[in-house]
């Protein structure tokens, strides 16, 4: 009697069939969501998932991937090519590659068509492939419903990890189910998986879904399902105890007998539970089976037609007899065995002289087939089980090649190791390599650092440079170089030397670009330390490199980094229009494009053109969206967009952009600043809680970047002054990593870093002196210890210095008034109302930082109080409730209750009674906007006459009106007109 394989009906996963179904129903309504099923071999993965696709096809588009089991170096985006194809299939080449939008070109590399040679889509890089699926998933969801399955997970490159990842962060909103399925055992400790993984479920946007056994109820209901019959007691208590619940193990345990056996004849052992029905086989289907065991999880039939030894009548009578046996399964063009652990049992059980030959027979099958470029690391996998190194070698060659073209850099790196451990055996490898190992060896290191296993790459770089081999100047500097990068993509310290290191081997003349890269880098180097003379020097030098040697890349970057220096030293008619040729000569070069664009937009925030700043980096955005980037290289950008929000007030939509740039992993030294600006936007928010865990959190990362980059120095040291002001913490802001950043041996002037750090740190001082008044301190030890008044004098004067040496700066004005008022007062803690007078307006200039009008409003109030000038106070903290209030600070909106209950002031804002002149309730800007107001001027008009923002102006005019008790702007002037407030407004300087 022949039994069924499986049981018509799944058996005991209603429940997870119902929880795949309720992920889906989610994804229906709106959000990507994903699920990894998980389970042992046998469990029942394949067949959930397939009832499960099954369930959801006439409702949604499903593409199907495999993952290919190739040993330790998995082929270059196996399932991924699957997906391509499954899509074709169903949809067709053409409305595939539209969807895909800007990508179509890059596209076309994963849709590889007879005689159609795709587009060289290396300026795009691996970013531009991720973004073209990405869109693609997007377009296609707009229709229907997308449920992306890919089985076998544990044996997929690492390029396909890389971009699953990548579409599980930023497939946020569209349609999109990706199903993965995985075998436990297969993931072990320190397999890349678990990474993976870990990475999934930080998005929380994926379940985990693990498959238990059956109970014996479930192995009787499927023993029944499958024989149409039940079973006695004593038969399936053998089944369920052999079996111990795996589906698989019960079928091929029910399907070894014809149903009257007791049992006793069942195998024991798992492998010959595996090989039971294999061995029932007559010697050719064996034959044939072990051939196919060979040929991977999947073989075409004219692939077995090469390899198999028999006639085509022996081929075709195996193949029906293991089909009918249930051992083989088949499609149009392939078979595959029904589970991967029969294949790999009847492998394992193959003799060594079999091993050898048909891994040999499948290669040289592979490299003769017609027509069709096969997959070299196939073919390497198959020479290399063949042990035949000579020609294992050259297809490894091949397959490296293979993978850097296709961005697989992990199965690069692995394969040029699999050719570096071969290397001695083969006679000629360097000639078939084309490269000498040294070379390979820095080849490879490239790849892991591409890769990210940047460690690795450096100790294979350290290995080639403590090789005597023998190598001219110009391989040592290259290696020299490359180590340099991979230490500074690390955030550690010693790239500076190594580049000089290889400058010296690099003679002016020498072809190519390889010295003009060593300028720029260089240059680059140098200006983010602030040795900006330096950084000049290299840049100037990296321009006339770039003019003998005609690269536009290199003469962009010169510009670039030579008028960004130019700037921070102060040359600003010579730095801003060298900046502004970095666009028109980097000639259309997509990288050098975003170095200037990343620069410019930057550039303009430092220099308090916020306006300019976020247009700048919006542009860039939309060009990066216009070429299927926007979620790449694109992300930088995009990041450079927070900073001119939060000082434009945006707060919102600057959070929002940092929490979504963050969940993308930007690279390490935007990660960092995205960090310190949510860090501190949070403070400002009024959650110094969270704000003080996240720095926490952060902090070591930071701080190691921070040694090596003004910029992040002085962002964390304002992060580090900041919370600990929120949270008490005066140790922490007084730290070496806080205030203390001004006196590193190394502290370089750069105005737009030092200013609004010293802003902070001259409040930390003010707070400093009042607790040393109150005697808080630990003058003992720790931070404070030996400190007093003339130390303290003696810091704020070399601040004081540093501030007039860098007023050419144009924000100087707002952080020297901002400093003055911190530090003003009798006893230097901040109690001069009019220094805060001078702050506030100062505070409300464009180039002002929106927080800083509610914060200097409420400084003023403080110290009005301390004056005794109590209606002006209640007017200053009014101001300051309403602004603080719009723009969402609730530190400041804190600070103001507090003042508020400690002078008994009101927040409600209710107008006083005037007194007969008026004019002791106005401020003298108001007094100023008074005038304007009554001149007819729009709040526009007012903001241009006064240097203020229009949103400035119309915080002043409804103070105006709600203190003169009116509601129209013509009331007020008839008011003021009356009461003489016109003619005081008049006499007031401007």
């Amino acid at each position: 009697m022949t039994l069924p394989a499986t049981s018509p009906t799944m058996i005991g996963r209603a429940s997870d069939l119902a929880a795949m179904r309720s992920v889906f129903d989610t994804v229906a309504a709106g959000g990507s969501r994903s699920m990894v099923l998980s389970g042992e071999a046998g469990i029942g993965k394949t067949r959930l998932l397939t009832e499960f696709t099954r369930s959801v096809r006439s409702s949604a588009l499903v593409i199907t991937g495999q993952c290919v089991d190739l040993g330790d170096v998995a082929a270059p985006y196996a399932p991924v090519l699957g997906l391509m194809k499954d899509l074709v299939a169903q949809r067709g080449r053409e409305a595939a590659l539209d969807a895909a939008g800007p990508g179509r070109a890059s596209l076309e590399t994963l849709l590889p068509s007879p005689g159609v040679e795709p587009e060289d889509q290396r300026d795009g890089g691996v970013g531009r492939l991720h973004e073209t699926v990405a869109v693609l998933l997007e377009a296609l969801s707009r229709e229907q419903p997308v449920v992306i399955a890919i089985e076998d997970v544990h044996w997929a490159d690492g390029a396909t990890l890389s971009l699953l990842a990548f579409l599980v962060r930023v497939l946020t909103d569209a349609h999109v189910m990706v199903v993965l399925t995985v075998r436990n055992e297969d993931v072990s400790r320190g397999h890349p998986l678990r990474g993976f993984l870990a990475e999934l479920d930080r998005t929380r946007r994926v379940e985990r879904h693990g498959l238990e056994r059956l109970s014996r109820g479930n192995v009787l209901r499927q023993a029944i399902a499958i024989r149409g019959t039940s079973l006695d007691t004593v038969s399936i208590d053998s089944v369920y105890a052999r079996s111990e619940g795996v589906p698989f193990f019960v079928e091929e345990l029910l399907g070894l007998g014809d149903g009257d056996d007791d049992g006793d004849d069942l195998p024991d052992t798992l492998r010959e539970l595996l090989l039971a029905r294999y061995e029932r086989l007559t010697p050719n289907s064996q034959q044939l089976l072990r051939v196919v065991s060979a040929g991977g999880v999947r073989v075409e039939h004219a692939l077995l037609e090469r390899v198999f030894t028999g006639d085509h009548d022996a081929l075709d009578a195996g193949v029906r007899e293991a089909i009918a046996a249930n051992v083989l399964v088949a499609d149009t063009t392939t078979y595959a065995f029904r589970h991967a652990l029969v294949r790999e049992a009847i492998h394992d059980d193959l003799l060594p002289g079999e091993r050898t030959r048909f891994h040999a027979g499948f290669a040289e099958a592979l490299e003769a087939a017609a027509g069709v470029e096969p997959v070299a690391a196939e073919v390497s996998y198959h020479w290399m089980l063949a042990r035949d190194f000579t020609r294992a070698f050259p297809a490894t060659v091949r397959a490296m090649e293979q993978a850097h073209a296709a961005f697989a850099y992990s199965t690069e790196a692995q394969l040029g190791e699999r050719l570096l451990e071969i290397w001695d055996q083969i006679p000629e490898a360097q000639d078939l390599v084309g490269r000498s190992r040294s070379e390979l060896m820095r080849r490879t290191a490239s790849a892991l650092r591409n890769a990210g296993w940047t460690d690795r790459a450096i100790a294979m770089v350290d290995q080639v440079l403590a090789t005597p081999e023998d190598r001219d100047d110009l391989d040592q500097a290259k290696l020299l170089r490359d180590k340099a990068f991979y230490l500074a993509n690390l955030g550690r310290p010693g790239s500076v030397e190594l580049l000089e290191q290889a400058l010296a081997r690099v003679p002016a003349d020498t072809p190519g670009e390889l010295r003009g890269v060593l300028l720029t880098s260089l240059a680059a180097r140098h200006m983010i330390v602030g040795r900006l003379e330096r950084a000049i020097e290299y840049a100037d030098a990296a321009a006339q490199e770039a003019a003998r040697t005609g690269s536009a890349r290199n003469a962009s970057v010169a510009a670039n980094i030579g008028g960004i220096a130019r700037i921070h030293r102060g040359e600003l008619d010579a730095g801003r229009p060298m900046l502004a040729t970095a666009e028109s000569l980097a000639d259309g070069d997509g990288s050098a494009l975003l170095r200037y664009r990343v620069n410019a937009s930057d550039m303009a925030n430092l220099l308090g053109s916020y306006e300019e700043a976020l247009a700048s980096a919006l542009e860039g955005v939309a060009r990066a969206r216009a070429l299927g980037v926007e979620r790449s290289s694109g992300l930088i950008l995009s990041s450079n967009a927070v900073d001119p929000l939060v000082a434009l007030g945006r707060w919102d939509e600057a959070e929002e952009r940092v929490h979504r740039a963050l969940a993308l992993q930007p690279p390490l030294a935007f990660s960092v600043y995205l960090r310190q600006s949510l860090i501190l936007l949070l403070l400002w928010r009024g959650d110094a809680e969270t704000a003080a865990t996240l720095y926490r959190r952060w902090r070591k990362g930071m701080l190691s970047l921070s040694g090596l980059e003004v910029q992040t120095r002085f962002g964390v040291a304002r992060v580090v002054m900041q919370v600990g002001l929120a949270t008490g913490d005066l140790a922490g802001a007084w730290s070496p990593a806080g205030v203390g950043v001004f006196d590193a041996p190394d502290h370089r002037p750069m105005p737009a870093y030092d200013l609004p750090a010293l802003a902070d740190a001259a409040r930390v001082m003010a707070r400093v002196r009042v607790a040393m008044a109150a005697g808080t301190l630990d003058l003992g030890s720790g931070p404070f210890a030996g400190l007093d008044d003339a130390r303290l004098r003696e810091q704020e004067t070399r601040w004081r210095a540093l501030i007039t040496k860098e007023r050419f700066w144009p924000t100087a004005p707002l952080w020297s008034a901002l400093v003055d008022a911190e530090l003003g007062g009798p006893d230097g803690t901040g109690d001069d109302a009019s220094a805060w007078e001078t702050a506030r307006a100062m505070a409300e200039r464009p180039f002002a930082p929106a927080v800083l009008a509610p914060y200097t409003a409420l400084r003023m109030a403080e110290a009005l109080v301390a004056a005794g000038d109590r209606p002006r106070a209640q007017d200053a903290l009014v101001t300051a409730v309403a602004e603080a209030t719009t723009l969402g600070a609730g530190l400041v909106l804190d600070g103001a209750r507090a003042l508020a209950a400690r002078a008994s002031l009101n927040l409600d804002g209710r107008p006083r009674a005037r007194t007969s002149g008026g004019s002791a309730e106005l401020t003298a800007r108001e007094r100023q906007v008074l005038q304007l107001v009554a001149e007819g001027l729009s709040n526009p008009q007012i903001g241009e006459r006064l240097f203020i923002s229009a949103k400035t102006a119309s915080v002043h005019v409804s103070a105006i009106l709600r203190k003169l008790g009116v509601s129209t702007r013509t009331e007020a002037a008839m008011v003021a007109g009356a009461s003489g407030l016109l003619a005081a407004s008049a006499e007031q300087p401007g």
